[in-house]
């Protein structure tokens, strides 16, 4: 079993009358990549503070390491992006880098961490000279240069294009292979899907869903149909396994939880189908019905 780095207790946070986070549980392991996903408002950001000790639980409780978040010995295993964070524009890459590698213990060797970082090449820089992806390379170099056994980002690709983005991917890769235990927030379900080994979904200060991606995926129809037929929406859900009809001008486009039966049976009704295109569901399917299911349940509940 992975060992556990940190852990949310049952956490809740009000703010007044609101309850940002109602009772969380949540452990992140050793080597292990766990992406927070959730509608703006589900309580990611506060989840962060509370595990960073930016803020305490109303209820419950928080501990890294075995330890409170706020003691200086579990602060300096830590390395983090925050969603707004600047740095002096004047100083060089390396003498940022200097300067916060000496808030550690046992930091990294700089030519290391630049490498990492992608930005060999770069030391000489000065900040304010950078370009987006560079300065969120920089960012991200300051959070490990410190040899962190917990990795926190977040939304750390906010504003980047597709091909920043995903050299970012391969830099997050490379460090958590080390062995570090990485806690990501994103709104880019491709980068959860693409980084994660659990996905934790919050819906209203609630986590709605705790497993793997393809786990998540499996919670929504799995699988996308698309054909050309003569058999019209009553009959297509009388077929074991749709869930869904929908219509595109001529095409006809089915959620299933089970493809190949459901093809078997749609060529034994139509001989005349045509255009059979299959598709596996996206993180981004599961997640919008997730989260649809979620608030639906809400409102039944608040009704009630």
């Amino acid at each position: 079993m992975p060992r556990i780095l940190a852990e949310l207790l049952s956490a809740t946070k009000r703010y007044g009358p609101v309850m940002a986070l109602d009772h969380v549980d949540l452990a992140l392991a050793q080597g292990q990549v766990t992406a927070l996903l959730g509608p703006n408002g589900a309580g990611k950001t506060t989840l962060v503070r509370l595990m960073l000790g930016l803020t305490k639980p109303s209820d419950g409780a928080v501990r890294l390491f075995g330890g409170n978040p706020l003691d200086l010995h579990v602060r300096q295993r830590i390395g983090v992006i925050l969603q707004v964070a600047k740095v002096p524009e004047t100083l060089k890459v390396a003498e940022h880098l200097r300067l916060f590698s000496s808030y550690y213990p046992s930091p990294a060797p700089l030519s290391e961490v630049l490498e990492l970082a992608g930005l060999t090449g770069l030391a000489d820089r000065r900040f304010g000279t950078l370009s987006g992806g560079q300065r969120q390379r920089v960012l991200f170099a300051l959070a490990i240069c410190g040899n962190p056994d917990l990795l926190v980002l977040d939304e750390p690709t906010i504003g980047l294009d597709v091909e920043s983005r995903r050299a970012f991917w391969r830099e997050i890769r490379r460090f958590v292979g080390r062995g570090c235990s990485l806690l990501l927030t994103t709104h880019y379900l491709e980068e959860a899907d693409a980084l994660a080994d659990c996905v934790v979904v919050l819906q209203g200060g609630r986590v709605i869903a705790d497993c793997g991606p393809a786990d998540i995926k499996q919670r929504a129809a799995s699988f996308e149909v698309r054909c050309v037929t003569r058999l019209d929406d009553r009959e297509l859900l009388t077929i074991p396994g749709v869930s869904l009809v929908q219509r595109a001008r001529a095409t006809v486009v089915l959620k299933v939880t089970a493809v190949e039966p459901v093809a078997r049976e749609l060529l034994a009704r139509d001989h005349t189908l045509s255009g059979l295109e299959i598709t596996r569901a996206t993180l981004e399917d599961a997640f919008v019905a997730l989260t649809t299911a979620a608030l639906a349940t809400a409102e039944t509940e608040g009704v009630q």
